[in-house]
């Protein structure tokens, strides 16, 4: 008999005979026993299972992944805390599709793209906006993260057409749970955090939960800080059945580091040694607090209303010195500094009505948004002095680095969107969405003395069919736009994708299977005119494409896998030459696989599990002339072991690039930034 891990067992049992093994034929509320093998399926909670069967997207896009015709991953918090996974790109780093590290030791921002394109990030089903430039979130703060491949803006609203990845924070569970724990890792990383809830009442109406970490630690390089204090506890209250209101507050407090500041082009440094930026002005702050309320209520015969609204107030700051240049002897520097501020308010509010009409059963879903972006950015920028390469020794703090920009900007926007579903006797599910975009832009130049101003609308569209073979197997196609307001001056770029794609959970659960085949553009790219400096829409890039992914939990083995073919072309570049080129930082070939073998305990010896996982990238071109040069193709390793030294007390360890490969990630024009290197970490944890 093989079983499941005690984190699962909570699951309703399925039980298959190895010689029968027909999908589709064996529900999960069945249990059938037959010799030798116990297999447990089922939906489980996220911090329970890595193999999701719904996804929620705020509302927006909800229902049995089968039946929605698009590509969806999502890692749930059990796999993230599995991976030993503590940012949004070692979340992301196994999922089809989708690239991480591709600016290397630059750690600004969370960087990743799907299917070739930057991916704007979503809290909830409410925009944050694009991961480049934003705050680089806390993965301990969030259930799962859902990332829809695709254009999807009749759902989310402004999002490339490579996809969207929605954040879902952690609430309350109505019940009584707890973990906490310590960890120690690589670079002199110290770590607790705590996560727990209960209810507040006797006939549980009213819960709450906590949730918080402090971090004190190193980065690989010299001079850099990872310290963080993260706190969030929200309040649920279930007055009566079908109706939840829940208020969550966070506050993310981190002091880290922008980056190396980089490395003179063609020689070979040492990471955790060599540093050409200056350490007594290197520094990244940030500063937020987030407000959401999240309301449900389901009014009987079909109607229920849902709507969410976040308000957050955030500050950040970095300035650095980094490597801008090099002669023989010297590497060339320069300062980069900037202070920013920023007010989000934004709210959405929906009513969705399901019937039967006959034989098929319809859901339409209308919905209203708003919201409300107040920005301010001011940038310093001068030369700092030159070190030597051989012995880059640090020449101190600036007094002063000259002011070069300041900008105010306010973005105002309005949406009203319609979705229908219909499903012909749970056979063929087809999908419609509709969604009209009113954004108002103002720009304010603080040195110039000058405002612009930009209205856009924007209507946007998909239409998908699945045909549900069996209730385990559905094949789909889908067509989606997407749109993005590019500024003041230029109409906003303007994305569209078909895909087809089929979806398998074979015996009922347990297991998830995906694979799609898609043609996707983005035009009217815009980019700045180096003879008048204004921006202009000069571009067209079409990725073509497969993403193959498999999750699975079989027995005592869990199995993540992810297999990319990417195809990208300019395809318009205005007058700059680039028009068959590929576009930057897309790779043809990902692929990645994590697999992890729990070994039952007897006796004294507690259940110990075995993980083993290896990414590959097929490399890159640096810049759109693919003249700057190219990422090296590169493989790297990583591996977890863990031992359950009670029922709830565990001790994991877990290690990234465990053979600490070195490739430089960007690079080809002032300086490279090396990928990540080797980190090591050890975690005590205790549940209750």
């Amino acid at each position: 008999m093989i079983f499941l891990p005690r984190s699962r067992r909570s699951r309703l049992p399925v039980l298959l005979c190895c010689t029968a093994l027909v999908p589709g034929q064996i529900a999960a509320q069945d249990a059938v026993q037959l010799p030798d093998i116990v297999l447990e399926a089922g939906p489980g909670r996220d911090d329970e299972t890595i193999v999701a069967e719904e996804i929620g997207a705020g509302g927006k896009l909800s229902g049995g992944i089968l039946e929605i015709p698009a590509t969806v991953s999502v890692v749930t918090s059990a796999e993230i805390e599995q991976r030993g996974a503590d940012s949004i790109e070692e979340v992301l780093n196994y999922t089809a599709g989708v690239v991480t590290d591709s600016y290397g030791a630059d750690d600004r921002f969370d960087y990743f793209s799907i299917r070739g394109f930057d991916a704007y990030t979503y809290r909830d089903g409410l925009t944050l906006g694009a991961n480049f430039g934003g705050i680089r979130e806390e993965p301990f703060a969030f259930e799962r993260v859902e990332v829809f491949k695709g254009a999807n803006s009749t759902a989310f609203g402004i999002s490339d057409p490579g996809g969207a990845v929605n954040y879902v924070t952690k609430t309350p569970r109505g019940e009584r749970f707890g973990s906490a724990y310590g960890k120690i890792g690589s670079f002199d990383t110290r770590e607790v955090g705590i996560d727990f809830g209960d209810r507040l009442n006797a006939d549980g109406t009213l819960s709450y939960r906590f949730t918080g970490l402090v971090r004190d630690g190193e980065r690989e390089y010299p001079a850099s800080r990872n310290d963080e204090v993260f706190v969030m506890g929200g309040l649920s209250w279930r007055p009566v059945e079908g109706s939840e209101l829940t208020l969550t507050v966070d506050h993310l407090d981190r002091d880290d580091v922008p980056g190396s500041g980089g490395f003179p082009l063609g020689y070979d440094f040492d990471r955790s040694e060599d540093f050409f930026g200056e350490p007594d002005y290197n520094y990244r702050g940030t500063e937020r607090t987030t407000a959401t309320l999240i309301g449900r209520h389901d009014f009987g015969n079909g109607l229920r209303f849902g709507g969410t609204a976040r308000f957050s107030d955030a500050t950040t700051d970095f300035g650095y010195a980094y490597v801008s240049g090099q002669t023989d002897t010297l590497a060339q520097r320069s300062y980069f500094a900037s202070d920013g501020e920023e007010q989000v308010a934004i709210a959405d509010v929906h009513l969705e009505y399901a019937t039967r009409l006959g034989a098929v059963e319809s859901s339409t879903l209308v919905g209203f948004e708003a919201s409300r972006f107040e920005d301010a950015d001011t940038r310093f920028f001068g030369p700092a002095p030159s070190v030597p390469i051989t012995d880059p020794a640090p020449t101190g703090a600036p007094d002063d680095v000259p002011l070069f920009a300041s900008l105010e900007t306010e973005r105002e926007g309005r949406a009203v969107y319609l979705q229908q579903d219909l499903d012909w006797n749970d056979r063929v599910v087809g999908s419609f969405g509709l969604r009209h975009d009113w954004i108002d832009i103002t720009e304010r130049d603080l040195l110039a003395g000058t405002t612009a101003a930009n209205d856009i609308g924007a209507t946007t569209g998909r239409v998908g069919v699945t045909f549900k073979a069996t209730q385990d197997l559905s094949f789909f196609a889908s067509y989606a736009e997407s749109v993005i307001p590019a500024g003041t001056g230029v109409d906003p770029e303007e994305g569209e994708q078909v895909e087809l794609g089929a979806k398998w959970r074979p015996y009922g659960g347990g297991t998830l299977l995906t694979a799609s085949a898609y043609e996707l553009s983005k035009t009217n790219i815009t980019r700045t005119d180096p003879v008048t400096s204004l921006p202009e829409p000069i571009g067209e890039i079409r990725v073509r494409g497969v993403d193959v992914e498999a999750k699975a939990e079989l027995g005592a083995f869990d199995l993540t896998a992810a297999y990319s073919y990417l195809d990208p072309e300019i395809v318009e570049n205005g007058t700059t030459g680039n028009i068959g080129n590929q576009p930057a930082r897309v790779p043809n070939h990902l692929g990645s696989v994590w697999a992890s073998y729990t070994l039952a305990g007897e006796g004294r010896r507690g259940n110990m599990t075995f993980g083993l996982g290896a990414r590959y990238n097929g490399g890159y071109f640096f810049d759109d002339t693919n003249l700057a040069g190219e990422s090296d193709s590169l493989v790297t390793v990583d591996a977890r072991y863990s031992y359950s030294l009670t029922e709830t007390t565990e001790l994991a360890i877990n290690a990234t690039n465990l053979f600490d490969e070195k490739t430089v990630a960007f690079g080809g024009f002032y300086a490279e930034f090396y990928n990540p290197g080797r980190e090591i970490q050890a975690t005590l944890r205790h549940s209750w």
